[in-house]
């Protein structure tokens, strides 16, 4: 609950004059007591309405008190963070701080590594000479198969060309 300032009712001051309107009322045709009652009325529900507009005002004094009520909370949770990130990175350092016997663990598994990366290479060196080396040996055996081939046609050919002569020389 926030506490609001009233103005006193005697300060508070009405849109219109109520004598006023109590004579315009008389000369429209209401008798004096129906006009005074009417303007009662009316002074009345304005005057809830204003004490229903004062209640829901915010003063500059406690826009400011407000104002400062949040900055004062901003500055408390800024320290907050500020010592939450201290500690957290008190941490980290804390888990960063090797021992030596962990730092030469770490060394040796790197140089392990290395040596493994180096035989994969070479050993994937090794393995492409082969595969090309098995290529050229494929070429190589196709090339004679068709030499072979060839050989025999022409092997072929000549025994017909020496049977069909020995068969014309016999005939």
């Amino acid at each position: 609950m926030r506490r609001v300032d009233f103005t006193p009712l005697e300060q508070r001051k009405l849109t219109f004059d109520t004598h006023a309107l109590v004579k315009d009322l008389q000369a429209s045709g209401f008798e004096k007591q129906q006009a005074e009652i009417i303007v009662t009325a009316l002074v009345t529900l304005t005057t809830g309405n204003m004490d229903t507009v004062y209640r829901d005002m915010v003063t500059t004094s406690h826009q400011e008190i407000a104002l400062q009520q949040i900055m004062a909370h901003l500055d408390a949770i800024r320290k907050d963070m500020v010592i939450l990130e201290k500690s957290e990175f008190a941490n980290l350092r804390a888990e960063n701080e090797f021992t030596e016997q962990e730092k030469k663990l770490m060394e040796v598994g790197t140089e392990f590594d290395k040596k493994n990366a180096d035989v994969d290479r070479s050993t994937t060196e090794a393995t492409k000479k082969i595969d090309i080396e098995v290529a050229s040996l494929k070429t190589l055996l196709e090339s004679l198969k068709l030499d072979t081939i060839r050989y025999l046609a022409a092997f072929v050919f000549a025994c017909l060309a020496m049977a069909l002569g020995f068969y014309r020389l016999w005939k």
